[in-house]
């Protein structure tokens, strides 16, 4: 019976931590992706439009090649 008092009402607890720790999961995933997206759309890019947005060629292909890990 004292065991049924202690966990009385975890179950919401424990269910609206999942789901908020779900949300920081999906969010991070979210930027991850959009980020690497945009590291390879310079790849794509002329040397002309990455001179419209400062940056050189190499300076594109060291941006698209970072790691998962890299901000």
């Amino acid at each position: 019976m004292a065991i049924d008092t202690i966990f009385a009402g975890t179950d919401a607890e424990d269910s609206s931590t999942l789901r908020a720790a779900g949300r920081r999961l999906w969010l991070a995933f979210r930027a991850w992706y959009v980020k690497r997206q945009t590291r390879h759309a310079l790849l794509g890019m002329t040397d002309d439009q990455l001179a419209d947005i400062g940056i050189s060629r190499r300076e594109a292909e060291r941006e698209a090649a970072k790691s998962f890990y890299w901000d």
